[in-house]
């Protein structure tokens, strides 16, 4: 990825506890292209570096546009974008890459939780100007948080449902998918449990729906956490350095060490900003980013939790 000083030019409320910035380059010109489901690493102030969904329009190029909510109890990286005055300041912004792409199909449906549209929302744009079917969902505890609620209605009108869940509970995830028509794919976006839940919707279907998700947060399941750690090393490819990787801190952390650069940003297994060339050994993959189908053959790991199945593993750093 591309990095890029760039402006914070504004600062809006889109919805309850969910702010929107627009960066630009502080002397004009246009930003790198990027298509829907795109996301840009964005080093904040104090050093935090937090991955976000692209949420403006694909033709704006004179601004990349983020939306981030709230998170009282996470890990400081929206607190402090929504306690730090950032209008007029300058950020590092990495990116963008795509690791949700809106591939070819009959049609889709969209189902998003809270802040969880913001990668959907560009695909609704994109599709709204065609004549491809899709529909979207989008949950939230209450309207004041159904963010772009307005926008989305204005796209897509009766395709766009929205479940504020003080009136209306959980949307219906069964029947949403259930509805939709076999050759239209899933895109889910929001709170781990609602992921997990559409991921076991989508496989267990009959026949088995293809789906695509993007997280914001470690997924809620999983054996990967429960197997047992142990020492390993690690040899950095390019400089023949080897590291030994205690069983109580993770691989990341130990090559921070000797190459601070690295790029991360999650640090639970979910953004793939950490992804990193396996030159030998075998990786033990505990992050959501590979599909279990493809782990055998994967030739990259994520290198904030997973870990090593060998007692030696190289990898192109």
């Amino acid at each position: 990825m591309s990095s890029e000083t760039l402006l914070v030019q504004q600062a809006r409320w889109i919805a309850r506890d969910v702010l929107e910035l627009r960066l630009t380059r502080p002397t004009g010109g246009t930003v790198p292209p990027w298509e829907p489901g795109a996301h840009v690493d964005v080093t904040l102030p104090s050093g935090l570096r937090r991955s976000y969904s692209l949420c403006g329009d694909v033709t704006d190029r004179s601004a990349w546009t983020i939306a981030v909510h709230r998170e009282p109890d996470g890990r400081g990286g929206s607190r402090e974008i929504h306690e730090t005055a950032l209008v007029g300041r300058e950020l590092t912004v990495d990116g963008p890459a795509n690791r949700f792409p809106l591939v070819p199909a009959a049609g889709y449906l969209f189902l998003a939780g809270g802040v969880g549209v913001t990668p959907l929302l560009p695909m609704a744009r994109e599709l709204a100007a065609g004549e491809l079917p899709w529909r979207l969902v989008l949950g939230a505890r209450d309207r004041s948080r159904l963010a772009y609620a307005e926008e989305l209605t204005a796209l897509g009108g009766d395709r766009v449902l929205l479940v504020p869940q003080d009136e209306a509970g959980l949307p219906d995830l069964a029947a949403e998918i259930g509805a939709a028509p076999p050759d239209h794919v899933v895109y889910a976006c929001g709170p781990a449990p609602m992921l997990d839940a559409v991921t076991a919707l989508c496989r267990t279907a009959v026949p088995e729906r293809p789906v695509h998700v993007e997280r914001f947060a470690a997924s809620a399941a999983g054996p990967e956490a429960a197997r047992p750690d142990g020492d390993f090393d690690v040899v950095l490819g390019r400089s023949g350095l080897r590291l030994t990787v205690p069983a109580h801190r993770s691989v990341l952390d130990v090559v921070r060490e000797r190459q601070p650069e690295v790029p991360y940003s999650c640090e639970e297994g979910y953004c793939g900003s950490c992804e990193t060339p396996v030159l030998a050994g075998s990786p033990d993959h505990r992050d959501t980013v590979i599909e279990p189908s493809e782990r055998a053959t994967a030739t990259t790991m994520m290198i904030c939790v997973s870990r090593s199945a060998s007692p030696v593993l190289e990898l192109d750093l």
